[in-house]
């Protein structure tokens, strides 16, 4: 019996990943803000919250911690896409803090119940592989010139580094860090898309392979968790850590420039 975390479980590949386990007697705690689209994965444990917000993710990692002695994989699959720039009521820029502060503060507020499992893993649902996309260092916000596809693009680089980071800071841990790229997946796409944007999605569902075959890489790594600390893949093919998105340096900096952020 798994104890599993999803985030963005009441959505798309994040609640078929919920049924799965939830069908294999497994305890499945979705994260997600309407308490609605929950009641769709019955016998699950909610936590309502909104993940864009540091305080929320803090208030989720003590709740996980005081309820939950042991986690055996914590799933990110949280996003939401927005054609136009947004700032939480914390400041920040919205695709940022949803798609990386928070899964910055999960990964590494979850590391005790996660030890304590006999074959830990997190599992990150971003885009490794993917040769576009970069850390606006002089712009972590997008104050200047913001899109929601570098947007996205960006936190997508910053889960690479956020692997990398994880792996380097607990060394000592069992966890194992995986980078998953589904593919592309005719899924929820949760977001306010402009005109062209929303053709593209359109598009993407209507030839996107279907939930269920874009979580069988997703399964096939929470059930057999790889060796190395840190590991990535293209839906089943792995990616070398070898390319500059996983560079060391980067994964410093991006790490000591977040903690400023959420301190």
């Amino acid at each position: 019996m798994k104890t599993l975390v999803i985030t963005g479980g009441t959505d798309g590949m994040g609640r078929a990943l919920a049924h799965t386990y939830l069908e294999r007697g497994d305890t499945v705690v979705i994260i997600g803000r309407d308490a609605e689209k929950a009641k769709t994965v019955p016998g699950a444990f909610l936590i309502q919250a909104d993940l864009s917000l540091l305080s929320e993710n803090r208030r989720v990692i003590e709740e996980i911690n005081a309820t939950f002695p042991v986690v055996d994989a914590l799933v990110l699959c949280a996003r939401h896409f927005r054609s136009t720039r947004w700032e939480t009521t914390e400041g920040l820029e919205g695709t940022f803090a949803l798609e990386y502060l928070s899964r910055h503060l999960l990964s590494h507020g979850l590391v005790e119940p996660l030890d304590k499992a006999d074959h830990p893993v997190i599992v990150n649902v971003s885009g490794p592989g993917v040769p576009m996309g970069h850390i606006h260092w002089d712009d972590l916000m997008l104050e200047r010139g913001y899109d929601g596809v570098a947007a996205q693009m960006q936190a997508g680089r910053a889960n690479d580094l956020l692997g990398v980071a994880f792996a380097t800071r607990h060394a000592a841990s069992r966890t194992k860090y995986v980078l998953i790229n589904p593919g592309p997946v005719s899924t929820g796409f949760s977001g306010e898309y402009d005109a062209a944007t929303a053709a593209h999605v359109e598009s993407l569902k209507r030839h996107g392979k279907s939930v269920k075959e874009g979580i069988k890489p997703i399964i096939a790594r929470i059930d057999a968790p790889p060796a190395e600390p840190l590991s990535a893949f293209m839906q089943d093919r792995p990616i070398s850590l070898n390319h500059p998105t996983f560079e060391q340096k980067a994964a410093a900096r991006l790490h000591e420039l977040t903690l400023k952020v959420v301190r």
